[in-house]
């Protein structure tokens, strides 16, 4: 057996000291903050602007939705979080508000 493994000895005098759990608390708090200015700020500051986006929209605005549909804000219903949008004279869908991508510049329903 001893030919395909070999024999292990320890050797007290080439061991390294272990570490006393600083390094290891350092590296956490490292990849805490990395995470936090990466991944978490960044997108707390995208959800706090997709609110107020929500919140100032008003009637008469012009709204690119998630799905691409573009439109006016025909009805807003308050107590609850639904928008109706005229696509056209004709045809108006009833969207949730969170699903309103950004609102348009006035005229833009027109040009294109």
């Amino acid at each position: 057996m001893s030919l395909f493994i070999s024999n292990a000895h320890a050797s007290a005098a080439g061991a390294a000291p272990a570490g006393g759990g600083y390094e290891m608390l350092i590296m956490l708090a490292i990849f805490g903050l990395v995470f936090y200015f990466l991944i978490y700020r960044p997108q707390a500051k995208r959800v706090k602007e997709h609110k107020a986006l929500m919140n100032a929209m008003a009637k008469g605005d012009e709204v690119l939705t998630q799905g691409g549909l573009v439109g006016k804000i025909a009805k807003i219903a308050e107590d609850k979080d639904f928008i109706v949008i005229s696509l056209n004279d004709q045809a108006e869908v009833t969207v949730q508000k969170s699903a309103v991508s950004a609102v348009l510049p006035k005229g833009t329903m027109k040009s294109l």
